[in-house]
């Protein structure tokens, strides 16, 4: 008795403690309902969590918070979860290729779409070249929550996904040094900025890289006595990363990502556990996250704002993030096509509008109108880019939905099994219509467990005939995994006639 009643007399910032547990409960609940509406509604889930913490607000519910630096400080806390994640379900083995091309992005194109950006601001602003390029540093940034809920689910070739989502991994390192200096009274010369950059990303890639190793060995070598321990660990692992780098003023965001990258693609126990974690937490860091920058919006004030984001995302959109991506695909063979949609899928998100509170806590004269600009040009042109992807994908001739996914599965414990279940269905123009099972020639330790036609399933035999609609699960020992996904790749793209396992990329993509 005398527990529930201490419980009923505490309270948070003057609000009954169960109250805030009943809001944030209804908060998570109407998050996880959204996903799956913006899922129906191809619309990015982000967009929905904003627009929950704008009815929640001073304009709707009559909920007051205008607190800057709280807010700055749970947006960082919930990007490193949201990086963390991304890095832990990257497999190095699809990215590898990306890295390059990943790396010239996010510092080459960066640079060039901040400098571009700047233009267009003091344009049509009339201000500064300083708080120009300050307001072209808080839009450039690709945002990881965004891009890594979108690309995903479209069937894109892994390098181009891998492309995208490293970058957006990456360039969140130097946009909030450069906001950061930016927003400060003394700016150094641009050899001096270069530098400090360049030190803050040498040395959070040697932090990142190192604790994950060390994490790692750790983890190999201790035998915790519950399974639920790992996923806290290597969580704390990563975030460890993040404030040691930090510490040492060296980049955080880019040690935590490939702390993530790092541990997701060794030899981990209970990985699948853990994955299953990090990614849950993840989604809950985002749907707070949206929520909270929703609340800390003035909608009175976002009518102002419209002109301007219009007129800088547009610049941003068709102008700087091309050239951004021309510059820095110059040094690569990337075909015409795919520099068309890394333009267009360089998708803004939670980063920006989180940024965009550094200068408010800074003091930055300008630095609530250049919030009401952000948070209006991240609503508008997610819900632009974002709608438009798929198709944009199909249009170029980018996607296939004969390539292997990921299939989620709670009931079947894989992990005790060290093996993976792949998800394909067979396209209309699938050149795999007409084979025979046997004659997919998958590597030892893969098999055809189930195809499903139509609305029957059924296990198929050696001379089953694949057709048009066909979807297979395909269970692979985790060694064989890639060379599976390559096979199946093959086949998809030649027939039956393809080349044996090392058939990775036809003649025109090796070209490229």
């Amino acid at each position: 008795m005398t527990g529930g009643l201490a419980a009923e007399g505490a309270e948070i910032g003057g609000v009954p403690l169960e109250l805030v547990g009943l809001v944030a409960a209804a908060v998570v609940l109407v998050g996880v309902v959204a996903v799956r509406l913006s899922t129906r509604l191809g619309l990015p889930s982000l967009l929905l969590y904003l627009g929950i913490g704008i009815a929640m607000g001073e304009s709707g519910l009559g909920i007051r918070f205008d607190d800057a630096a709280l807010s700055q400080t749970l947006g960082l806390a919930a990007l490193v979860v949201i990086l963390t994640e991304g890095g832990l379900t990257t497999r190095w083995s699809a990215v590898r290729p990306a890295v390059p091309l990943a790396v010239v992005l996010s510092t080459v194109g960066v640079a060039v779409s901040v400098g571009v950006t700047a233009v267009a601001s003091v344009l049509l602003l009339d201000i500064s070249w300083k708080t120009g390029l300050l307001l072209g540093a808080i839009v450039s940034s690709t945002d990881a929550a965004a891009v890594f809920s979108t690309l995903r689910a479209l069937g894109l070739p892994a390098r181009l996904t891998a492309t995208l989502e490293m970058e957006s991994g990456f360039n969140d390192a130097p946009v909030v040094i450069m906001v950061t200096l930016l927003s400060s009274q003394a700016v150094g010369s641009p050899l001096e900025i270069a530098a400090l950059i360049g030190y803050e990303l040498a040395a959070g890639t040697a932090i990142g890289i190192g604790v994950a190793f060390g994490g790692a060995w750790m983890l190999r070598r201790g035998a915790l006595p519950a399974a639920g321990l790992y996923p806290l660990s290597v969580l704390a692992i990563a975030v460890g990363s993040y404030a040691l780098a930090t510490v040492a003023h060296a980049s955080g965001f880019l040690a935590a990502y490939l702390t993530g990258l790092v541990l997701g693609n060794v030899q981990l126990p209970h990985r699948h556990a853990t994955l299953g974690f990090v990614e849950g937490l993840a989604w809950l860091a985002q749907i707070g996250l949206f929520v909270l920058l929703g609340l800390l919006v003035s909608p009175g004030r976002l009518a102002g704002a419209l002109l301007p984001a219009l007129g800088i995302g547009v610049a941003l959109l068709l102008v700087a993030r091309p050239l951004s991506v021309l510059a820095s695909s110059v040094w690569f063979r990337v075909s015409a096509r795919e520099q068309v949609f890394i333009s267009w899928a360089g998708l803004r998100g939670a980063v920006p509008i989180v940024l965009a509170t550094i200068p408010l806590t800074a003091g930055v004269p300008e630095a609530r109108t250049f919030f009401d600009i952000v948070f209006v040009l991240v609503v508008v042109f997610t819900l632009v880019q974002g709608t438009t992807l798929a198709r944009l994908a199909k249009l170029l001739k980018l996607t296939s939905d004969a390539a292997p996914r990921d299939l989620e599965v709670d009931a079947a414990p894989l992990e005790d099994l060290n093996a993976d279940l792949l998800q394909i269905r067979i396209p209309d123009r699938s050149r795999m219509h007409g084979v025979l099972v046997r004659e997919l020639r998958l590597p030892a330790g893969a098999a055809v467990s189930l195809l499903v036609r139509g609305e029957q399933g059924f296990v198929p035999g050696p001379d089953t005939q694949l057709r048009r609609g066909d979807q297979l699960l395909v269970v692979t020992t985790t060694p064989a995994r890639e060379a599976a996904e390559r096979r199946l790749r093959a086949v998809g793209r030649s027939g039956r006639l393809a080349g044996w396992f090392g058939d990775e990329e036809p003649p025109r993509d090796r070209r490229r």
